[in-house]
């Protein structure tokens, strides 16, 4: 189960709640989180000059292929 469909752990602390009251309660809740999520937007990273002008790194060595004058 993911974690998008898990359960929510609902306490009610004081008082009691009927079933109207935690239905009303839970689409309330299930809706401002909805606008909330679909409203979030990460920046975009900015990239430099500097960063867009530098060679990338090299790519590791391959440890598979033999190399030098004796390897049989």
């Amino acid at each position: 189960m993911t974690d998008e469909h898990a359960s929510p752990d609902l306490r009610i602390v004081r008082g009691s709640a009927n079933e109207e009251e935690l239905a009303a309660l839970i689409a309330v809740v299930s809706d401002t989180y909805e606008r909330e999520a679909a409203a979030a937007v990460a920046a975009t990273p900015r990239i430099s000059a500097w960063q867009r002008t530098q060679r990338p790194m090299r790519a590791p060595l391959r440890r598979d292929i033999p190399w030098g004058r004796f390897s049989g």
